[in-house]
Formats: C-alpha cells, structure tokens, sequence
C-alpha cells in the first residue's frame, strides 16, 4: 500500500504543478486522467488498507472495557466482533457491489468527464477488498479461538499480549 500512496502522491503534485504551469506556457498539461488517476489511487489504498490493518491490530476499536481484559477476555470479544459483525459485513458488501460492478464490465464504463478513466477495475476493486478482508477475518478467527484453547489449558498464546 506504502508504494500506492507514493504514487498518489506523486500524480497529486504533478497535476498541481501541471494545472499552475499551464498558465505560464499556455498549453494544458494537466487532464481529468489525471485528477481520477488520483482517487482512483485513494480508493484502491483504502479499500485494500482495512484487511492488512486488521491483521495488525492497527483497526478502530471501542476500546471502553476491552483494554482492561486478559487475553481470553480479549479473545471473546474478538470472536465475537469477528462472527456476529465482520464476516458478515463482509458477505452483505461482496453481495451488494457484485451487481454494480457485473453492470460495469458490461458496458465497460468509461467515466463521464472528458479524458476520463475506465470505472470497471475501479468497481471491481470493491468486491476484492471485501473478500481480502473476508479472509484476513477467518485468520482473525482462527488465531482467537487457538488464544482461547490455550487460555483454557494455561499455555501462552503466542501473541504477545
């Protein structure tokens, strides 16, 4: 993800000093490929960004009682989260994006504004960060209930918590 924000980055500033350059030579350097080229970016980064930050513990978190609990405390809720919330979550957006992004590929979707880029990888990027962070959820799942097994027989969990 670091690399895609650089290029973010990157495409940001040039369009910046493109758009104030173009005054100076007269000639328009910069497009809206460019402008789109940039939240393209963005979303991709965002989108993609959620599954590795829940690997990372690095998420949001409510963090009222949860910092006060041990590790099978934690793991409770954890699973819970995980169960009754994320993986869920995660189906219903696999399941709502798909039409949208099944209707995009037909008509390979172009963007409206002048010079614009193609909407249908775009699109498509929504149902795979879903299911990445579908999986990154079912590994959640699977380290929580091995902290909670190894809770119950005393041995450490391995996690570092």
């Amino acid at each position: 993800m670091s690399w895609l924000v650089l290029a973010m980055v990157l495409v940001g500033a040039f369009n910046a000093v493109a758009r104030y350059a173009s005054r100076f030579v007269g000639v328009n350097l910069s497009s809206n490929a460019f402008i789109e080229a940039q939240w393209y970016l963005f979303s991709v980064v965002f989108l993609f960004a959620g599954a590795d930050a829940l690997r990372r513990n690095a998420h949001v978190r409510v963090d009222v009682f949860y910092g006060r609990l041990g590790p099978w405390g934690k793991a409770v809720i954890d699973l819970g989260g995980t169960v009754l919330f994320l993986l869920p979550f995660c189906i219903f957006g696999i399941w709502s994006s798909m039409p949208s992004v099944l209707s995009s590929w037909e008509v390979w979707e172009v963007s409206p504004d002048p010079g614009g880029l193609p909407r249908y990888p775009l699109r498509t990027a929504v149902p795979i960060a879903f299911a990445l962070l579908f999986l990154q959820g079912l590994a959640e799942l699977a380290r929580n209930l091995r902290r909670l097994r190894n809770s119950a027989v005393g041995e450490p969990d391995g996690s570092g918590s």
